[in-house]
């Protein structure tokens, strides 16, 4: 079976979403996890079976339980909240495979600089008027200019792990 997802306008339900980090650090000895407390999101799926959007995250709402490292993480080491107060996934397209997923090509931006991203997600509810996706995803730091790595112990990629719920706003015009 193929979900399938109502043409028309959605709007991501921040309070039943959930975009989550994850990184391996300390030379691998601990793995740092973190939420975004602030997403908001939109898309638009099409008649012609098109499907366009984009989640974004503040990302001075990054929350990893740990003060210190939270306002870390907030600097011009990573996120430079400052000059950058948002991450944006936008999707480009969306091809519907079997068994409840979609393949998703889109740009993520990270400090002003944008680079594609594919990801794998699940549609793991469906209804005409509610769908909620899952993925996971890896991204690499670097060419985002976050490539503070003091005495090697940040190495590899971060995993990206998302729960999204988008609700229909109305049909479609096109």
């Amino acid at each position: 079976m193929t979900a399938t997802v109502e043409t028309g306008l959605w709007q991501l339900d921040a309070t039943r979403s959930v975009v989550a980090v994850s990184h391996v650090t300390m030379w691998g000895m601990v793995t740092v996890k973190g939420a975004f407390t602030d997403v908001t999101g939109q898309g638009e799926a099409r008649p012609d079976g098109t499907i366009s959007g984009a989640v974004t995250l503040e990302a001075a709402s990054l929350d990893t339980k740990h003060k210190k490292r939270d306002e870390h993480l907030r600097s011009a080491d990573f996120f430079d909240v400052e000059h950058y107060p948002t991450l944006v996934f936008a999707v480009q397209d969306a091809a519907f495979r079997p068994n409840d997923v979609v393949e998703v090509e889109g740009r993520l931006t990270v400090r002003g600089v944008s680079r594609p991203q594919t990801a794998t997600v699940k549609v793991t509810e469906s209804h005409a008027d509610a769908v909620t996706l899952t993925t996971e995803f890896t991204v690499d730091r670097e060419p985002f200019g976050m490539g503070w790595n003091r005495l090697g112990m940040m190495r590899g990629l971060t995993t990206v792990t998302s729960t999204l719920r988008f609700t229909r706003t109305s049909a479609s015009s096109a």
